[in-house]
């Protein structure tokens, strides 16, 4: 009521009373909001030099931020960060103002300096509801209070004391090593960087200015709509054909929907998730045996053999084409024992996070719009995404301009350190092509982008490769 802010509430039984049942007053705090993501401002530090500042409401006699004084709080952080003056805004949690502080700097690699004037307790003390800002050197923010500086040495220092940063990181990315290893020793493997450049590429049987792009949705499939809009803001026609597998019935209809789909298709893109719950042994299985259905598979084969047709598969659908064989052969395929295949992380965990990728070939009408050894950031989801084959094979993928993209280093290198390359793939692959190119799949979130997203994490994203899709019937 204080802060005149409508709430509104959803649990009937925070509804105040029931029978002899009284509800005591509560508080329910929502962190979710909306606004215009280039108003968004990151919490990591972003220059050295630059000094952090404090700004608190006035508390009451019962220990809780004034209502005015915190609605003042909130619009001179919002006018500090919507006018550039302040550069990164954190708010710190059960850890204080240290791990506000070393959180921020991890970000970039930076150090920090603490003013004399502060003392220990306030550092590591509760200190919730106020708001750290980095600004420029000598900043005038009426009522704030100067922590310290961002320092480009890598220590973080409180009068005579210094934790060396490397220190300080390894202390907390070593409490869980044991159980969740995070830091485990790269692989001796054999890893480059390839180059395949493409001189000509395939073209479809008939030209089509906004092609159709069939997207199964299996069960446990969750990027559905992401491709969709991918495609369709690529100029392309998507449509989302849900797999129901309630009973052998609807299997059955859904193949025979699918397939007869397929006959006016010109692109198949199965997106990721974890059909099937990933289960029973090893992703992909659920999607494998549906494109295995005879008049699927029939349907599938004239659009690649015969009107020149793509097709696409990212995370569990890279899954799903590796085991069906479409990559590396470009066929539905029985599976060898010396075929490549994928398989759990080495860091035996799901793994998200933004990776790195360069590309290797531009062979694939996906990646047209590309050039070798350009680098390409992307999100990643996944428990596994190891791509496995012999050196013989990658070396006979690698000379046919199959191995699509890689992970790669901040010096764009192909790599076996798990920072980088996060599955343990064999030579680093990220993603394979069938001989032509025509079917292309990889196991990085292509699709999860849109301007404005991952803004605290510099890169390129846009791979260009629904336009590239696109342009390919074009």
């Amino acid at each position: 009521m204080r802060l005149g802010i409508g709430a509104i509430g959803g649990k009937d039984s925070m509804s105040g009373s029931f029978e002899k049942m009284h509800v005591p007053p509560t508080l329910v705090s929502f962190a979710v909001t909306t606004g215009k993501t280039q108003q968004a401002v990151s919490p990591e530090y972003k220059r050295a030099g630059d000094e952090v500042y404090m700004l608190c409401a006035e508390k009451g006699g019962d220990g809780l931020p004034d209502a005015e004084s915190l609605k003042a709080v909130f619009a001179q952080v919002t006018a500090l960060l919507r006018s550039g003056e302040a550069v990164s805004c954190y708010t710190p949690g059960y850890g204080g103002i240290a791990e506000a502080v070393m959180k921020c700097a991890f970000g970039n690699g930076f150090g920090f300096e603490f003013d004399e004037s502060i003392e220990l307790s306030s550092i590591f003390g509760y200190n919730y509801g106020v708001f750290l800002l980095e600004t420029a050197p000598g900043a005038n923010i009426p009522g704030a209070v100067r922590l310290g500086t961002v320092t480009k040495k890598r220590f973080f220092v409180y009068k005579s004391e210094k934790v060396p940063f490397e220190k300080a990181e390894k202390a907390y990315e070593s409490k869980l090593e044991p159980v969740f290893a995070c830091n485990i020793a790269p692989a001796e493997t054999k890893v480059y960087n390839i180059d395949y450049k493409a001189e000509s590429y395939p073209s479809p049987l008939v030209k089509n200015a906004r092609p159709k792009v069939l997207i199964p949705a299996f069960p446990g499939t969750n990027c559905e709509y992401d491709s969709a809009k991918a495609m369709r803001d690529a100029g392309a026609e998507p449509e989302i054909i849900v797999i129901r597998n309630l009973d052998p019935a609807a299997i059955k209809h859904s193949a025979e929907l699918f397939a007869s789909e397929l006959k006016t298709a010109q692109m198949v893109f199965i997106p990721g998730g974890f059909s099937g719950g990933d289960e029973p042994d090893g992703s992909g299985k659920f999607i494998t045996a549906f494109f295995r259905n005879a008049a699927v598979k029939e349907e599938v084969t004239a659009l690649l053999d015969d009107r020149g047709g793509l097709m696409c598969g990212i995370c569990n659908g890279f899954q799903a084409l590796i085991k069906l064989g479409l990559v590396p052969y470009g066929r539905i395929t029985e599976a060898g024992e010396d075929d490549a295949t994928l398989t759990f992380n080495t860091r035996a965990r799901h793994q998200s996070k933004i990776v790195r990728t360069r590309i290797a070939s531009n062979k694939s009408p996906w990646l047209a719009l590309t050039r070798p050894g350009e680098i390409y950031s992307v999100p990643i989801s996944h428990g596994e995404g190891r791509f496995l084959a012999s050196d013989k094979l990658i070396a006979k993928l690698a000379a046919n301009g199959q191995i699509a993209t890689q992970y790669c280093d901040e010096n764009g290198n192909a790599t076996n350190d798990v920072q980088y390359n996060p599955n343990g793939s064999c030579c680093a692959v990220e993603g394979i092509t069938s001989p032509d190119g025509r079917v292309f799949g990889k196991m990085g979130h292509s699709e999860r982008y849109a301007p404005g997203l991952y803004k605290n994490v510099p890169g390129d994203y846009e791979i260009k490769m629904f336009a590239s899709a696109v342009k390919y019937f074009r």
